[in-house]
């Protein structure tokens, strides 16, 4: 198993426009969202910011962030 990438740091001196990152994903109770793996959900719970619990349907799932994965609809 090899270990991922580092990202490249911004020189002050590159000419080049340094990379936008990009905004935390926030969710509320209700949204409806969709994932790459489960489908389409709905939120039905909030953990401080740090997990959502979804409803898929068939099951609940809690998923925690950076939410790479999930959108909101």
């Amino acid at each position: 198993m090899t270990k991922p990438a580092a990202s490249k740091r911004h020189l002050p001196t590159s000419p080049f426009k340094a990379p936008v990152a990009p905004a935390p994903k926030y969710f509320a109770v209700g949204d409806q969202v969709t994932h790459d793996v489960y489908g389409l959900g709905r939120v039905i719970g909030i953990e401080d910011g740090t997990a959502v619990l979804v409803n898929f349907g068939s099951e609940h799932v809690r998923i925690v962030s950076p939410y790479a994965k999930m959108t909101k609809l």
